[in-house]
């Protein structure tokens, strides 16, 4: 809750206005006309200047000029300071209220983000029959219904066709449930599916699945448009083919010319104007419905009067009868026997003694009803299934024929055969458009009275009507019509009528010109909903190269994204079948869908506080059981467009997580991670980390300049070569200060330190805190840096520049107490010295060695260093070199063969060297910097100085020594002058250095040596490795591109610190 407040007075409602028309805009105002008019006068006004422009643009009220007295009798109100961020109760509900959202389906319900205001419109009222039901009844059937579904029938048997629309119902109906939880949980803007599952899953599946349903609706209308192609030149106009070659082929080709004719015509009307669509709407809904009760009374008619269509059986072949009217092989014609059109088509000549087709001769003519009725009982030969290959004949298998040997040439002639191959799962890919378009009701709910309301129970209404009429379709088909009439796809032995018709009364043109005008309707809504699709997702901003798909004509018609979809739907024109086109948009509507059930189940699962919808017949178990069968009806329906479908969904994820714009939903794949991230954590802290799987996890201590920018990005460098983006990274820096003075600084670093993490392509976290000193903002920062079982083990930091010159020792004392606390902790630290010198990530080493000088054993971290930077492009070429240092009583060659051997147990490649350091070379350089050092550490301690005093005195001493040291040596022509500033006073000055010159005098190297015997042998031996081992590496490693060695722990206590 916010806590600050101001005091201002408020007028009451009736005084309000005399006080503003008198002060202007100056006075304080009523809090309704703040609250209830200011908008208002916002959206109806232009820009002011002056007062008014101040008093129109915000809603603070400003007091200042106003003297004490004015508040005298005046009422008094509590009126919050954060007033743009924290709006008042009132105006937040008000603006819940009035909450609106345009038809065209374009509109996302984050406008805020952009700044565009929306435009007030009249909210339309549509109930859940009209808005929901009659839409989704006529999306879901169709051109599948009418063109497909009796060869479906006949193909696969009522058994096998009923497992077939039952298994597409369940789960159209398991996703409408999960539909109707999601579009009920809040407002639902117009734009169906994508913005559902953009908006619970995140915009990395909202684009990807929105494309996808973005492609399924595109070949929908491909499917639709030839279907409507495919009803014209079968059924309506057979003569108007522009092609007349072989049949097959012919046939495809002109599918190819009328369909991209028909295509570029519906282009046309959705580019005129959708209202022209919209108007014909409701046609083309009648076409669907009195093609479905025609459908139904030719089913009870045939309970009664079965119509007079037969079919023509060459033993047990089914005939094309459209180019002949009698099934005999002769006729008696004015009690003159002659011989039938059938005898000449397949004799050579039409005289009896003609030569004819062996199957010709051999079998017999047979004429069967092609519908026996519903009480015929020809239910009983329809429940089974007939499958077969391309170009097998379609036979009735209870009729008797004598089997010959068949020629290639016969399917030529007469015979009914089979155009595909047929098997289950195509049935099954060509049969799911046909219950598709259940998201109808979802895309009009800006358009609905009670979306929350309407959408559920239309739709699932809509599915149980349409499943109910499929089904009793599939029951009723098999039940009337004989199997051999339900196998012939195109009606040939119909007299080219299609299947349906010749069931439906009173005549088959009520389904032909019913289902032309259908699928007419279908393909002009597909062509219209698709280009306002991909104008949504091009306006979210979330896929870069679509934006231009954004743009459209003045009235918000998306123009070139119609240009788009009339291109990829000529793709499936030019395919020009409408078996080959149905998969295709299976996969993707089934992608779609299975992505509805995840949003619905991950938000079930999460319980997130915001998940709260009001259609509560919903459960986690259905969604998944919906995701499942979604995810077995793809690879049923065909396995390769499956995978086809999801690596064009995976490039599209992989594409907006890369390139991306970010935006943030409130999705459940947060939550979800959220949730991943707890769970492995606590995982973690429950049992110790393994060996095996021990890893430099590291925490590098940054640098900030004066403008808060990293001082050393090499660091940042160094570090990603040595992770490769793997473990944990935590970049660090500390301000000096206190977070209410500091606050904004540490924002602005740790943004700071995120693009510097960007450029150098690490990953990680990043933090910056502040703290009173350098000092305990590292120590907070090593000691509680990470969550759970994710901590650092290793610190990374950066040598303390300049530390010798400098005249301040803080740097120097917060490194020392850095390596301290850090190895108290248990951790591993490394220290980049020179890190401005090292590589950066786009740099290339040809060759060179790294070298590892082994002086303390370490548990194997500092053989793991060289190994995970040799992992690394940067230092791939790079040779890796091993020292160890032997002293005089160890074997050197032993020493020599066992690296070799734990080097090879290691499995690393490696160079050894052992190094053999002597005690007998010990320098006077030595004892005498030992001895400085401890006289100096004595010295500081009988003085007694202020800690600042203390620091600028022994930087003194040391630089006066070491300019003796070096006259000595003749290595410097002079003295160095004394330069540094003292805090003593003038008479304490003097003293010191009588005394100090008493205690030194003019000695030569000889008379300090019963000093060096008073030294402790102990700091010579310390000195004398250290000054000998710096030499070594030295000479050994100086044209080596990196050199690691690893030092012991400092000592705990803190004497000796004054000689850092």
């Amino acid at each position: 809750m916010p806590t600050n407040f101001t005091v201002v007075p408020v007028e009451d409602a009736e005084g309000g206005s005399n006080n503003m028309s008198a002060a202007g805009g100056s006075k304080p105002v009523s809090l309704g006309n703040i609250f209830g008019e200011e908008e208002d006068e916002d959206n109806l006004q232009g820009p002011h200047s002056g007062d008014d422009s101040q008093r129109e643009s915000s809603p603070f009220i400003n007091s200042d000029t106003d003297g004490e007295h004015y508040y005298e009798g005046k009422n008094m109100a509590l009126f919050e300071e954060e007033m743009d961020s924290n709006p008042m109760v009132s105006s937040l509900l008000n603006k819940l209220a009035n909450y609106t959202n345009l038809t065209q389906g374009v509109r996302e319900h984050e406008e805020a983000e952009d700044g565009v205001r929306r435009v007030a419109v009249v909210v339309p009222q549509m109930g859940t029959f009209i808005g929901v039901y009659l839409p989704c009844m006529q999306n879901i059937l169709g051109v599948i219904l009418f063109l497909r579904l009796t060869w479906i029938v006949g193909t696969a048997g009522i058994l096998g066709s009923f497992a077939i629309v039952s298994m597409c119902c369940i789960c159209t109906l398991l996703t409408a449930i999960s539909m109707s939880a999601i579009a009920t949980n809040g407002v639902v803007p117009a734009g169906g599916s994508y913005y559902m599952i953009s908006r619970s899953l995140g915009p990395e599946f909202g684009g990807a699945v929105g494309l996808c349903f973005y492609l399924g609706t595109t070949f929908a209308g491909s499917m639709y448009i030839l279907g409507t192609i495919e009803i014209l030149l079968t059924y309506i106009v057979p003569t108007a083919t522009v092609f007349k070659e072989s049949e097959s082929a012919a046939m495809l080709n002109n599918m190819r010319v009328y369909g991209t004719c028909c295509l570029l015509l519906m282009a046309l009307v959705v580019f005129v104007g959708v209202k022209y669509v919209n108007k014909l709407a409701l046609v083309f809904l009648a076409c669907v419905v009195l093609s479905i009760m025609a459908t139904y009374a030719g089913v009870i008619k045939t309970a009664i009067e079965p119509p007079d269509f037969n079919v023509c059986l060459l033993g047990n072949r089914s005939l094309k009868n459209e180019v002949f009217e009698t099934c005999a092989k002769t006729e008696v014609v004015k009690n003159n026997t002659v011989t039938t059109k059938l005898w000449s088509i397949f004799c050579d000549s039409k005289y009896p003694n003609a030569t004819c087709d062996d199957y010709f001769t051999l079998n017999n003519l047979t004429e069967i009803q092609a519908i026996p009725g519903l009480l015929s009982g020809v239910i009983k030969d329809n429940l089974w299934g007939n499958y077969g290959p391309a170009g097998m004949f379609i036979e009735k298998k209870s009729q008797p024929s004598v089997e010959v040997q068949d020629t290639s040439k016969d399917i030529y002639k007469l015979y009914v055969f089979n155009d595909i191959t047929t098997y289950f799962t195509l049935l099954v890919g060509i049969y799911f458009p046909s219950v598709t378009g259940i998201m109808a009701g979802s895309n009009r709910s800006g358009d609905l009275r009670d979306a929350q309301r309407s959408i559920p129970i239309g739709t699932i209404m809509a599915i149980l009507t349409t499943s109910f009429i499929y089904i009793s379709c599939v029951v009723l088909f098999g039940a009337c019509i004989e199997g051999v009439v339900l196998r012939d796809k195109f009606g040939y032995s119909v007299k080219k009528n299609p299947v349906i018709g010749i069931l439906a009364w009173p005549s088959p043109w009520v389904i032909v010109i019913g289902s032309f005008f259908s699928c007419c309707g279908a393909g002009l809504q597909s062509l219209t909903g698709a280009p306002r699709l991909l104008q949504a997702i091009a306006r979210d901003g979330i896929i870069p190269f679509l934006q231009v798909f954004g743009h459209g004509k003045a009235n918000g018609e998306p123009t070139w994204a119609l240009l788009l979809t009339v291109g990829i739907c000529e793709i499936g024109i030019l395919i020009a079948s409408l078996d080959a086109v149905a998969p295709i948009l299976s996969m993707f509507f089934l992608m779609c869908y299975l992505f509805v059930n995840l949003a619905c189940a991950v938000q079930t699962l999460l319980r997130t506080p915001n998940w709260r919808p009001r259609f509560k017949f919903y459960h986690w178990t259905l969604s998944f059981l919906g995701m499942s069968l979604c995810l077995s009806l793809m690879f049923i329906s065909s396995w390769y467009y499956a995978l086809i479908a999801m690596v064009i969904a995976g490039c599209i994820y992989k594409y907006i997580e890369y390139r991306g714009a970010v935006k943030e939903w409130g999705d459940g794949i947060r939550g979800l991670s959220l949730n991943a991230a707890r769970y492995a954590l606590i995982r973690l802290e429950e049992a110790p980390l393994h060996t095996k799987n021990w890893r430099p996890q590291l925490l590098v201590l940054c640098k900030l300049d004066s403008n808060l920018v990293v001082k050393h990005p090499r660091l940042l460098s160094f570090t990603t070569q040595l992770k490769a983006g793997k473990g944990l990274t935590i970049v660090c820096s500390v301000l000096e200060g206190t977070y209410m003075t500091r606050g904004n600084d540490a924002k602005t670093g740790e943004q700071n330190l995120k693009a510097a993490m960007a450029a150098e392509r690490m990953k990680g976290f990043s933090h910056v805190v502040v703290s009173s000193n350098l000092r305990d903002g590292f120590s907070l920062l090593i000691q509680s840096a990470g969550l759970g079982g994710m901590k650092h083990n290793a610190v990374l930091m950066a040598w303390p520049a300049g530390w010798k010159q400098a005249q301040d020792s803080s740097a120097r004392r917060n490194f020392i107490e850095t390596v301290r606390e850090t190895t108290e902790a248990h951790q591993a630290l490394l220290v980049a010295k020179n890190i401005d010198h090292f590589p950066g990530n786009q740099e290339r080493l040809k060759e060179g060695t790294i070298d590892v000088w082994w002086i303390v054993h370490d548990g194997g971290l500092l053989m793991l260093l060289p190994f995970l930077l040799s992992q690394h492009k940067v230092w791939r070429k790079c040779k890796m070199r091993i020292f160890t240092v032997a002293q005089m009583d160890d074997n050197s060659i032993q020493m020599k063969k066992d690296l070799q051997m734990f080097l090879y147990h290691l499995r690393l490649d490696a160079e050894v060297e052992v190094v053999e350091m002597h005690d007998s070379d010990i320098s006077a350089f030595t004892y005498e910097k030992t001895l400085m050092m401890e006289q100096r550490s004595q010295m500081l301690k009988q003085m007694q100085l202020s800690r600042t005093e203390r620091e600028r005195e022994a930087q003194l001493i040391h630089d006066r020594n070491t300019a003796s040291h070096s006259t000595m040596n003749d290595n410097a022509t002079g003295a160095t002058t004394d330069r540094v500033h003292m805090t003593w006073t003038k008479d304490k000055l003097v003293n010191e250095r009588n005394r100090h010159r008493e205690g030194m005098g003019v000695k030569d190297m000889f008379n300090m040596k019963p000093e060096w015997e008073n030294l402790n042998q102990s700091n010579v031996r310390r000195m004398h490795t250290a000054v000998k081992l710096n030499d070594v590496v030295v000479k050994k490693s100086k044209n080596s591109e990196l050199v690691l060695l690893n030092m012991p722990g400092p000592p705990k206590n803190k004497k000796g610190d004054e000689n850092c």
